[in-house]
């Protein structure tokens, strides 16, 4: 079977053409994230319609409303039974549409968690480090033990204790 980022590429492309709207889309990608509904999806009794219909009916009861594009999208991956792929065709579209804008994801690893206002400050510093603006995300990683590991891209800025502790070991080691 094809990698599924080979097979997500074409898909978000094409929503990423047609002007879909990225958070519908990661609204699809979380649904089908379920393992209940992937079950349902590799079950081969159940239809495309009723699969197509089990997600529509949870996105309803969520109040996620979908475009007419995004609908048929739906509609396409379900009866191409790639119903798995949609988390990754979400990451790609946003990639695509990241990169149109100007801005990159941010994921920023802390032992504690990071107030607003301190998130607030440590951006802009992030943005001029990486020279390009960021959306960032927190992420709790206690392991860090202290500090923060900011992953951009293929990009890692990792100022955590635990980092330190590294190097300290590998200069005493050599």
């Amino acid at each position: 079977m094809a990698e599924i980022a080979t097979i997500a590429r074409p898909y978000a492309e094409a929503l990423f053409k047609a002007g879909a709207a990225a958070d519908e889309v990661q609204a699809l990608a979380v649904v089908s994230a379920d393992a209940q509904l992937l079950q349902l999806a590799d079950n081969p009794k159940v239809s495309a319609t009723l699969l197509f219909n089990v997600v529509s009916d949870v996105l309803a009861r969520q109040q996620i409303v979908l475009s007419p594009a995004v609908t048929n999208f739906l509609r396409a991956v379900v009866d191409n039974g790639r119903i798995a792929a949609l988390p990754e065709i979400s990451a790609q579209l946003q990639q695509l549409v990241n990169a149109q804008s100007g801005v990159s994801d941010a994921t920023i690893y802390s032992a504690f968690g990071i107030a607003d206002d301190q998130l607030a400050e440590i951006v802009p510093a992030l943005e001029k480090r990486f020279a390009r603006r960021l959306k960032a995300t927190v992420v709790e990683a206690p392991e860090l033990i202290g500090g923060i590991r900011v992953v951009v891209g293929d990009e890692v800025l990792d100022t955590s204790v635990k980092a330190r502790l590294e190097q300290m070991k590998v200069a005493l080691t050599a």
